[in-house]
């Protein structure tokens, strides 16, 4: 990034993509070549997102707010809970993003009988026959993959619901003593149906922590719906190429981790955690009546990681404080946790998000 005016000392080493680099006085050849492959490599990399970018919007249509955010939060490495009325087309999304990048894709339609074991596997007896040697063996289950759909979630118990703790968080799961490392890049893309609906769980607050973003779906406008209507009543759609590898997305996520964040958008974030809480003393009246618990740490780490996303997909590789409130909301609407107040008065969590923003200035 150019630094204004000329610099009266010695200029320090300047922070790139790949690290630190030599000052810009003593870069040779080779640096001036390698400079030169990385931003060739970063360019790529932006057009193939961009690619991915419209890839979904045409399959996903009349949600392209919903579509950025998805995206973001692949690049970012971290998982995303999808809350919407059934029929609304989340599946098709999700479909659509790992055939888009050519991942594994699994679904995992959750019920009220499913298991733990039905979500990361189970050992099973095997042999050879019917005098051979019998033996245990592990049977994996549909977390084993890239791309895991875990379809109205929160219907499933809270009991079947913390089987993916470990496996988002850790990317492992463990049974039977034994850990069992998940293949990279591993995304879980979650569907929630809105907790007013019948035979609905509320998922537990450890387990809303570990998703980077909430993403809220709304009904189409009536010019969007019709075209969804006329796209998905006529001659089946047949899929594209992939627009991105498995290797790129990973590379991806190395250059989006490398993005600068200033002292002051770090700063800011840390303030805006903190203002989100009721005991901070400076959090607006508002939080300080209608929540309970504010956001956590993870709450500042997604907030960081989806504004790095969002400056490298716009061609910075600093993160501002516009990305950081371009963010916020998806990244804390679902670590408010109401108090008994704010339940009453109809809990409005990207309302909330919005007075701490202001608190900020």
């Amino acid at each position: 990034m150019d630094q204004p005016g000329q610099p009266c000392h010695p200029v320090p080493a300047r922070r790139g993509p790949r690290g630190l680099q030599s000052p810009p006085n003593a870069l040779t050849a080779n640096d001036l070549t390698d400079l030169n492959q990385l931003e060739e490599e970063i360019e790529a990399l932006r057009g193939a997102v961009s690619g991915l970018r419209a890839r979904l919007t045409e399959a996903f249509i009349g949600q392209g707010e919903t579509v950025e955010q998805l995206v973001l939060a692949l690049l970012a490495g971290g998982h995303v809970l999808l809350e919407g009325a059934p029929g609304l087309g989340k599946t098709t999304l999700v479909h659509e993003l790992a055939s888009a990048v050519d991942l594994d894709f699994k679904r995992l339609q959750c019920t009220p009988d499913l298991m733990p074991s039905d979500v990361v596997g189970a050992r099973v007896l095997a042999g050879d026959g019917a005098d051979g040697p019998r033996r245990f063996e592990f049977e994996p289950g549909p977390v084993f993959t890239n791309v895991l759909l875990a379809d109205e979630v929160n219907r499933a118990t809270p009991r079947t619901q913390s089987a993916l703790l470990e496996a988002m968080q850790e990317a492992q799961v463990t049974v039977h003593g034994e850990s069992r490392p998940l293949e990279q890049p591993f995304f879980v893309v979650a569907t929630q149906n809105p907790v007013e609906m019948e035979g609905t769980y509320p998922l537990p607050e450890a387990q809303l922590d570990r998703f980077l973003l909430k993403i809220d779906l709304a009904l189409p406008a009536r010019a969007d719906l019709a075209r969804i209507l006329g796209a998905t009543t006529g001659a089946a759609r047949a899929p594209g190429p992939p627009v991105l590898t498995r290797d790129q997305l990973l590379r991806l996520r190395e250059l989006v981790r490398e993005v600068e964040a200033p002292s002051s958008v770090v700063d800011d974030v840390a303030r805006l955690i903190l203002l989100t809480h009721p005991d901070t003393p400076e959090a607006p009246s508002s939080i300080g009546t209608l929540v309970r618990y504010g956001a956590s740490l993870r709450g500042g780490q997604a907030i960081l990681l989806a504004a790095k996303a969002r400056a490298f997909t716009q061609g910075r590789l600093f993160a501002t404080s516009d990305d950081v409130r371009a963010v916020a909301s998806p990244a804390l609407r679902h670590r408010l946790i109401p108090s008994f107040e704010g339940e009453a008065a109809g809990f409005d969590p990207d309302a909330l998000v919005t007075d701490a923003l202001a608190a900020l200035d």
